[in-house]
């Protein structure tokens, strides 16, 4: 059997998994309101089809005050748990099984009910929290139970109690958060007394054959999180409390450190899960452990469970990526997996956008009743698609598994376009990823794939359409003096640093910080053939990730490597570099440019390329004239669609579509590309 580890059966003495993988809880907005259920039953069942071992769903409230926004997702009476009952039957009937997750979000809430164990506002919501009486703890450990009792009702196979990441229970272990002096604060016994009240009062209601996995913040990652020991302790009474499965938990949602952004090393947290099953085992408790974040090939995870680090994996957004992550692990078809890139651009972005979650590399996820790749049974067209990149790639393939006769066109001598210079950027070696399964996906499908061959309108009469995905141009932004011969070699764009090698001086000014311009500005800061997300302990020095055993919730002072040059990076817009970069990331890619000292600007003119540097100035009236000393300047000045074909085309007759950067360059934007490739592969 291929993995075996992550294969194997696991018993929990009432019931079986069939294997070791659980699709972690994700919020997808589908949780909120009435009228998705019908989505989400589609959305389970097709990952159940997968194979997957065991699902949680996104977080549901107990009670109004543990709501994540005004009217989120609840389950707190029997009508609303028969509203369940789709989603259940539904994953049922294709044989898998399925948690609730019970979300109380507390101070973190983005409403004005929230409520936390001391009166103090969290660094992410508007909203401060109301202190809660001991009568208030009481209202709060009811809903728990009522929630575990309705989802059982549901016919849920079990609940996850979201003890982590920050959010009501992990408020109350917490001396950062919990600032009370009566029986619900002070020493740890007292702080943990909520976790355990629920698990024992849950554990009663929905009796001994129900799975209630406890999730449980091992990092803390802020300032009097909890401490090893008291780790290790709750995590032994969670287990006596009735927890069937321990879920890992890493870092609190206002922790400055990233969790699972692409640049997190895979399994970059494994360790800690290993650390408490070593604990538990010496003490002799067998409870199951979860390990999580940034898993997302079965590689990975058969890595971490033949190593002994945990007993299952969590693996949430690769099942947005790909629903059949099981299924074609099992079926030794690993080169087939669509796999998730780690890029946050399509679920969590659009989580906090309060969109319907997705996936940029499979644009079906929670779309399944919408965007349907139906076989063509009658009329077969034979299409040509020009362009290689992600918009090319998806609407080919898609197009092939359809049926139709799809042949791609590409003067480059490889697939990917603008994917093959993300892929260079230290920290986005996923992005290697998709363009694997895009290169299996052309072999699968049948797609005529034609490399190094540059194409005119003559070339492509004969087909009933033709899809311009022939992506974007850089943009020229007509500095003076950047066209000067005495200056070549010195004045780049971002095509030929990333694509070409060019050399690079040890003074670089880059023009433009959109995505481009901050890519460009961590590709040089990092050292050649260097890259954090590779060498895991370079990484949490980096950032400030300590074993918890010697510092407190994993936190260390920050000790960042020296950039290998120094950086300006300007703007012409005012207001913050960066702005338009995703909102789960954008913080990201800015704290790493500045533990690099990049200095960035913005508000500028840009006047003069000289034999110096760059020339800026600021304001309408152009005054305070500046000299940015540079060796090397890079031109990120965005980019403008490359649609050469499309006028003689249509002048030919022929059935033209612009998709990806061809119709609209914007910033580069993969998950648009993907999307609408898709998309029109559907409707043809």
């Amino acid at each position: 059997m291929p993995y075996p580890h992550l294969l194997a059966p696991l018993d929990l003495g009432f019931t079986t998994l069939p294997n070791r993988v659980l699709m972690g809880s994700m919020h997808t907005g589908l949780e909120d309101g009435r009228k998705h259920f019908d989505r989400m039953a589609a959305y389970f069942a097709e990952r159940a089809r997968g194979e997957v071992g065991l699902m949680v769903t996104g977080g549901f409230a107990p009670n109004i005050e543990g709501w994540a926004k005004p009217f989120a997702g609840t389950l707190a009476t029997s009508g609303a748990a028969r509203r369940h009952a789709v989603i259940t039957r539904a994953v049922h009937a294709e044989g898998g099984k399925i948690a609730l997750q019970i979300l109380h979000t507390g101070r973190y809430g983005y409403q004005p009910f929230c409520v936390a164990p001391s009166r103090l506002q969290s660094p992410i919501s508007p909203f401060t929290p109301r202190e809660l009486s001991a009568s208030g703890i009481e209202r709060q450990i009811r809903a728990f139970v009522r929630c575990a009792r309705l989802a059982r009702e549901a016919g849920y196979d079990g609940v996850e109690v979201m003890g982590s990441e920050g959010y009501f229970i992990n408020q109350f272990l917490a001396a950062h958060t919990n600032k009370r002096t009566d029986d619900w604060g002070g020493s740890y016994e007292n702080r943990m007394r909520l976790p355990l009240e629920i698990l024992e009062r849950t554990r009663e209601a929905v009796g001994r054959d129900f799975i209630i996995i406890y999730r449980l913040s091992l990092l803390d990652l802020v300032p009097e999180g909890s401490s090893w020991d008291e780790v290790v302790t709750l995590a032994r009474r969670v287990a006596a409390a009735g927890a069937t499965i321990i879920n890992s938990g890493i870092g609190w949602h206002e922790a400055r450190i990233p969790t699972i952004a692409t640049s997190v090393p895979r399994a970059g947290f494994a360790w800690v899960t290993r650390k408490l099953r070593e604990e538990l085992r010496a003490a002799g408790i067998t409870t199951p452990l979860v390990t999580s974040n940034r898993i997302n090939t079965p590689e990975v995870a058969e890595s971490v469970l033949a190593d002994g680090s945990a007993d299952m994996v969590s693996l949430a957004r690769p099942f947005l990526a790909d629903p059949e992550f099981v299924k074609k692990a099992r079926e030794d078809r690993a080169d087939e997996i669509n796999t998730c890139i780690a890029c946050n651009q399509a679920c969590l972005d659009h989580t906090f956008a309060q969109k319907i979650s997705t996936c940029l590399v499979n644009p079906r996820a929670a779309y399944e009743q919408e965007l349907v790749l139906r076989p063509v049974l009658q009329n077969r067209k034979r299409v040509a698609v020009v362009g290689a990149g992600p918009a090319g790639l998806a609407a080919a393939t898609a197009l092939a598994e359809r049926g139709h006769e799809v042949h791609l066109f590409d003067a480059a001598a490889e697939i990917g376009g603008q994917f093959n210079m993300a892929r260079r950027i230290p920290g986005k070696e996923e992005f290697s990823e998709t363009l694997r399964y895009f290169r299996r996906r052309i072999e699968v499908t049948g797609v005529k794939l034609q490399l190094g061959r540059r194409v005119g309108a003559a070339d492509l009469t004969g087909y009933d359409d033709v899809l311009l995905a022939t992506g974007v141009t850089p943009r020229n932004p007509r500095i003076k003096g950047q066209d000067d011969p005495a200056l070549a070699g010195r004045v780049l764009s971002y095509i030929d640093v990333l694509a070409h090698g060019a050399p690079v001086g040890g003074r670089v000014a880059i023009v433009g910080a959109g995505g481009i311009g901050f890519d460009v500005a961590e590709f040089l800061a990092e050292h050649p053939g260097h890259s954090l997300a590779l060498d895991p302990a370079a990484w949490r020095r980096e950032w400030g990730v300590a074993d918890p055993a010697e510092l407190r919730a994993g936190l260390a002072r920050p000790q960042p490597a020296p950039a290998a040059r120094r950086i300006t990076l300007l703007q012409r817009k005012s207001g913050k570099p960066g702005a338009g970069l995703g909102k789960t990331t954008g913080w990201i890619h800015r704290a790493a440019l500045k533990m690099k000292q990049v200095e960035m600007l913005a508000g500028v003119n840009y006047e003069a390329i000289t034999a110096e540097g760059l020339w800026v100035s600021y304001g309408e009236k152009r005054a305070d004239a500046q000299l940015i000393e540079a060796d090397t300047i890079v031109l990120c000045a965005g980019q403008e669609p490359l649609r050469e074909l499309e006028e003689p085309l249509r002048a030919a007759g022929a059935r033209v579509h612009l998709i990806g950067g061809a119709l609209e360059a914007g910033e580069l934007d993969a998950k648009r590309a993907i999307l609408q490739g898709t998309r029109v592969a559907a409707t043809l």
